[in-house]
């Protein structure tokens, strides 16, 4: 989706640094938080713009420390005066663009987790089959007296009480690693996530796409686990 027409960029850069001098990465951020998050220019797409609005006088470069600091010359904010009635309608724009970009994100995340879940179910449901299969195996084996069919140990007095050793405490043990590796998952997975809020929330967001999709996400993510697990 295009988010720029021809010029309107240009046309925005030179607004972002009416309100006073700015860095590159600082006009890339803003364009970033204009639009939610869902669009970010490449430093490739800013910084060409900004040494061509230097060219033509409407931008100075000066040196700050190690980073170079941009803004508005004289003929920068007539530039931008100019064109009041243009950047007014850009932002009616723009709110447009916003609204579509969110929307699609919040579809691309739907698709990809209702994908997830479908190929977890799928997984799920030969787990389920496989389980089965060995069931009724194993009751055939037992029927036609096969030895050491049917149930481990079926038959031997105590034999029902997994011991340590065999299968059914090996199994125990890998459930209870795997019970441990998906809360310390869980874990990092909060913590990344509650990091990030807080650095967004210190530049002025999290936005309500953030707050959206983090629903969206876990509503889906919940429905998926659900499907691999036993039923109850």
């Amino acid at each position: 989706m295009a988010v720029f027409g021809h010029g309107q960029l240009r046309l925005y850069l030179l607004s972002l640094l009416e309100a006073g001098p700015r860095h590159g990465y600082e006009l890339i951020r803003a364009l970033s938080d204009r639009f939610g998050g869902t669009y970010r220019p490449s430093a490739g797409t800013v910084y060409p713009r900004l040494a061509r609005l230097e060219e033509e006088g409407l931008v100075a470069r000066t040196a700050s420390g190690r980073k170079t600091l941009y803004a508005l010359t004289d003929r920068g904010r007539a530039e931008v005066e100019a064109h009041r009635a243009e950047l007014a309608a850009l932002e009616h724009e723009l709110a447009d663009v916003v609204r579509d970009l969110a929307a699609q994100v919040r579809a691309e995340v739907a698709g990809s987790m209702a994908g997830m879940r479908a190929e977890m179910a799928a997984a799920a449901q030969q787990a389920r089959a496989a389980a089965l299969r060995t069931r009724e195996g194993r009751a055939e084996a037992s029927a036609a007296g096969v030895p050491g069919a049917g149930a481990p140990g079926a038959g031997v007095p105590g034999a029902d009480v997994p011991r340590p050793g065999g299968p059914a405490g090996a199994e125990r043990r890998a459930a209870r690693a795997r019970r441990a590796q998906i809360e310390a998952d869980l874990a990092a997975f909060r913590a990344e996530v509650r990091d990030a809020v807080r650095r967004a929330e210190a530049a002025g967001g999290p936005t309500a796409l953030t707050a959206d999709t983090v629903r969206t996400v876990l509503a889906s993510a919940r429905s998926a686990i659900a499907a691999t697990l036993p039923p109850r």
